[in-house]
């Protein structure tokens, strides 16, 4: 994250004491792994000649996000000027506080300053999050970083590009994308590519390579009986060829045409291929789920976590079972990589990943139109053991699928509101990273 931090107080203020609540909120932004640029005090003297200094300073800097730091009362103009230049940029306005000292408040009127601002950056259309101190409580630094993790990630998906295999799996309706308003409103692109481009590539890997694939890492895992030569071979071929195109085009996140492409054309489920990639930290997802691809950009954007996806099997009074018919990335795994040589249907073997998804407090979000409207389904859940299940349609002894219990506070308010069979899953509770990029973005959440 790259902060630009402006300190502003009024020029009747000791400057000491500006000086010194400015240095202490600029510290506490950089003790949180934020890189600052930052110029304080700025005043409104007479002559102007603190705000020119600091339009100076900021003017040829790289920056996420301005953070407009009230340290005391301060008239609006002095601040507007700093911040109009800016406009196009996200911006924090935080306004300290004042302190204790020998049993009585001092202070510099803070949020008399954050008070004439606020509306007024709204009318403006800035888009800005508003932070403010209160004496004798910990300080906003953790709001306020929090916030400029979503403007770098706002940032970032500007230039986020993610590959698709095909388009539009099984004639599926909430997987498609519209790529002008994508871009107005993420900045996200999406490029389709061919199945022959990928086949043509897996029949140009070396034996050698293909063998460096299945001894160095396939075979790491734990295989629950022998698996196929051949299954082998053609997921590495496979994994290789997509490796290439990713690499070359830069590709964020990548999804690939599941049932009416690999099961379909190649008779050869995809599921290690997934798996594979996974493992080197790309986002992926099944069935060319463009939007869902995007939400996983977005949760790594903000959490660093790989952002897997889950699918819903059955709604319960107090939750939801959600599972996958193919695999789980090894971050989310508990223990090692488990794999089963299974058949579905009329489908020949294939590598089933079948391992143990981790517990714990979960955050389920997905990235949806509706009316016309970008819109975020976000809610937070606790991930349990599933118990035995089991999908319809598996050879017997049918698999034990990777899934959770999510338990949920409201099933009813949640499935009235589900926007798709896929959600993006991040551990702990980041509804507050994320609301934050979504108003950043101009992007409706619903909760």
């Amino acid at each position: 994250m790259k902060i630009a931090f402006a300190g502003f107080g009024e020029v009747n203020t000791p400057v000491e004491v500006l000086e010194r609540k400015c240095k202490k909120a600029a510290s506490e932004l950089q003790k949180a792994g934020a890189k600052i640029q930052s110029f304080y005090p700025i005043r409104d003297d007479n002559e102007e000649k603190d705000i020119n200094a600091a339009l100076k300073f900021f003017g040829d800097k790289d920056f996420d996000v301005l953070v407009l730091c009230i340290a005391g009362w301060i008239p609006s103009h002095a601040v507007i000027k700093v911040a109009d230049r800016f406009r196009h940029k996200p911006m924090v306005l935080w306004g300290l506080c004042g302190w204790y000292e020998n049993g009585r408040l001092i202070t510099t009127a803070d949020q008399a300053g954050t008070g004439a601002l606020r509306s007024v950056l709204k009318e403006l259309g800035i888009k800005f999050g508003y932070f403010y101190d209160i004496c004798g409580r910990p300080s906003s630094a953790e709001k306020v970083m929090s916030f400029c993790r979503a403007a770098a990630a706002a940032q970032s998906l500007r230039t986020v590009r993610i590959g698709q295999l095909g388009y539009r799996d099984m004639q599926l309706y909430g997987t498609m994308f519209d790529g002008i308003s994508l871009k107005r409103k993420v900045g996200a692109e999406i490029e389709c590519f061919e199945m022959l481009e990928m086949v043509r590539r897996a029949e140009e890997q070396s034996k050698a390579d293909v063998r460096k694939i299945i001894d160095g890492r396939m075979k790491k895992w734990i295989f629950l009986s022998e698996p196929d030569d051949k299954a082998m071979e053609s997921a590495a071929r496979y994994y290789l060829a997509l490796k290439e195109i990713i690499n070359e085009r830069k590709f964020d996140a990548v999804s690939l045409k599941d049932v009416d492409g690999f099961k379909k054309l190649l008779g050869f489920p995809p599921a290690p291929v997934f798996t594979l990639l996974a493992e080197d930290g790309v986002c992926t997802i099944p069935e060319n789920d463009c939007l869902g691809n995007v939400t996983q950009v977005m949760i790594k954007k903000l959490t660093g976590q790989i952002g897997a996806y889950l699918e819903f099997y059955e709604f319960f009074t107090d939750g939801v079972l959600a599972g996958v018919p193919d695999y789980v990335p090894k971050e989310i795994v508990e223990g090692q990589t488990t794999v089963l040589p299974a058949a579905f249907g009329e489908l020949s073997q294939g590598l089933l990943n079948v391992s143990r998804v981790k517990t714990g407090k979960l955050t389920l979000c997905r990235l949806c139109v509706s009316d016309g409207e970008y819109c975020m389904h976000l809610i937070t859940g606790g991930g349990t053991d599933p118990g035995k299940w089991e999908e319809c349609g598996w050879t017997q002894p049918a698999p034990q699928l990777p899934g959770l219990k999510i338990l949920i506070e409201d099933t009813e308010r949640f499935a009235d509101n589900v926007m798709g069979q896929h959600y993006i899953i991040s551990y702990g509770d980041n509804t507050e990273v994320i609301k934050y990029l979504c108003q950043i973005c101009g992007i409706k959440v619903i909760c």
